[in-house]
């Protein structure tokens, strides 16, 4: 692993939205707590995740969790999120729905002036991008190798396999996310993600099984959306 690459195995989604869930993200033992203003946010409620990011970071934050802000897709809300993550003092950013290497430069220049607005050093925002249909997976390559804040990417199953008029089974998403794999690795940065479904609230050693052979395969951490899973991940 280069020495420029956060130690992260679980990065836990916790909507940024939701206060009962913010005030305990702390205390879940993951390697980096994500505070979502994408999908986890309604979007009447935005808004004001957006505002409350700084105490909901300085929240997750009590026990040395990294913090990582995901952020909205439309370029608009992308650059209030990231306004928003620099001066919250989040470590990271997940930039969704990756179009390109263009696109994550783009993104790029927005950080550096929300940075130098937040009195911040140029380039201390990090980034993971997600790849998240079949026009941007051809293009993995480019993306993952496409500016130095990135330090990790990975490939978004669910919606993957909607582009692709897939189900989001391991089958489907075997290839796509060996392609993921191979463009981080490729590129010095860790893979994200598992070959799997997200299902594992029910057969938590169906779980420990997949991430066991995910890890096998060359994946180097991996997110979640329950505390459950964390343990099992760090495992």
């Amino acid at each position: 692993m280069n020495s420029h690459l956060p130690n992260w195995r679980s990065l836990l989604y916790v909507p940024a939205s939701e206060e009962r869930f913010v005030a305990k993200a702390h205390e879940r033992g993951a390697d980096a707590i994500i505070l979502d203003l994408e999908d986890g946010v309604a979007p009447d409620s935005k808004a004001r995740a957006r505002a409350g990011l700084a105490a909901a970071a300085a929240s997750a934050r009590q026990n040395g969790a990294d913090i990582v802000v995901r952020i909205n897709r439309p370029l608009r809300m992308a650059a209030e999120d990231i306004a928003a993550a620099a001066a919250a003092g989040a470590d990271g950013v997940i930039c969704t729905k990756m179009m390109g290497a263009d696109h994550v430069r783009l993104l790029s220049e927005l950080a550096a002036e929300s940075e130098l607005a937040a009195g911040r050093e140029i380039g201390s925002l990090r980034f993971i991008v997600l790849i998240e249909d079949a026009a941007a997976l051809r293009q993995a390559d480019a993306i993952a190798s496409a500016d130095p804040r990135i330090v990790a990417l990975g490939v978004g199953g669910e919606d993957l396999a909607t582009d692709l008029g897939a189900e989001p089974t391991p089958d489907a998403l075997d290839l796509p996310k060996r392609l993921g794999l191979i463009a981080a690795r490729g590129a010095g940065i860790l893979p994200l993600g598992f070959i799997g479904t997200v299902a594992g609230l029910k057969d938590l050693d169906g779980y420990r099984a997949m991430l066991r052979r995910s890890r096998a395969i060359g994946f180097a951490c991996a997110s979640c959306v329950h505390p459950s899973q964390v343990g099992i991940i760090n495992e």
